[in-house]
């Protein structure tokens, strides 16, 4: 019984060791597996998405086509060619991380963002609706015409938008996004700052 209790008493204490052991390990493990938050380390986890798209904005367009065979400066008449066009779009805005620099100042990080851009512009094909199209034989309306449209009304939408503060909008965002990113890196010890 005694031999017993004593083969117990050695498991218990080998137990109680591995264990405290095992804690001691694992923190210490902890401690040295934390990386060190450098500008290298922060810049190449952002920099790992290549583009961080924080606005997308969805637009409904229309636009009236018109054109007049042109002889010296004087339209001809009975040449008009025109149609009507709808389709819906999709802009995305945000910045280029390729162009991100961070430094890291103590406790103290230092985020120079480039400026947001429109990052992409699609028109979603099977939205497209033709109206109005005219069939005047002098005139005939062609495929360019439906492309170079299209690329203007592209233009208008995205100057319109820019205007309105869009790419504002995008730099703000991009500006929270960021933040979120790098306070998840380093647990929230560090202070974030932004410059432009």
């Amino acid at each position: 019984m005694k031999k017993y209790m004593k083969t117990i008493k050695q498991i218990v204490f080998v137990v109680i060791v591995a264990a405290i052991s095992l804690t001691i390990g694992s923190f210490i493990g902890g401690k040295q597996s934390k990386p060190e938050i450098t500008s290298d380390l922060i810049t190449q986890q952002l920099r790992s998405a290549s583009e961080l798209t924080t606005l997308e904005y969805l637009y409904t367009n229309i636009g009236k086509f018109e054109n007049n065979i042109d002889f010296n400066g004087w339209n001809i008449p009975l040449t008009t060619k025109e149609f009507v066009l709808s389709y819906d779009g999709v802009i995305k805005a945000g910045i280029d991380l390729e162009a991100l620099e961070v430094k890291v100042e103590g406790q103290r990080i230092v985020v120079t963002l480039p400026q947001a851009t429109i990052t992409s512009h699609v028109i979603d094909e099977k939205s497209i609706q033709l109206f109005n199209e005219s069939k005047n034989i002098f005139n005939q309306i062609s495929v360019q015409d439906y492309v170079d449209f299209t690329k203007v009304l592209k233009e208008e939408k995205e100057l319109d938008l820019e205007t309105k503060g869009l790419l504002e909008q995008a730099q703000e965002k991009s500006k929270e996004v960021l933040t979120t990113l790098i306070d998840t890196l380093t647990d929230h010890e560090y202070t974030i700052e932004f410059t432009a």
